[in-house]
């Protein structure tokens, strides 16, 4: 089952399935290294709407609620 990063729950490892708009939002992921195929796990959610923090090839990086929602992902189990 796909779903968005937005909606993913704290401490879950999930896959990188499609990152959906246009060439310089995923020009921006890209440089950020996030990539279909990628695993990629939930850290944290901020509150009040706040930035996602994810843990990617060993780094941590916070990605905004808007741009989460364009990133589709599976379980990686």
């Amino acid at each position: 089952m796909t779903t968005t990063l937005d909606q993913i729950l704290t401490n879950k490892s999930v896959r990188v399935v499609d990152i959906a708009g246009g060439w310089g939002l995923r020009r921006h992921v890209s440089q950020l290294g996030i990539h279909p195929g990628d695993i990629l796990t939930v850290i944290r959610h901020a509150a009040m709407g706040g930035p996602i923090l994810i843990m990617i090839h060993g780094s941590q990086i916070a990605i905004g609620r808007g741009m989460a929602s364009h990133i589709t992902v599976e379980d990686a189990e």
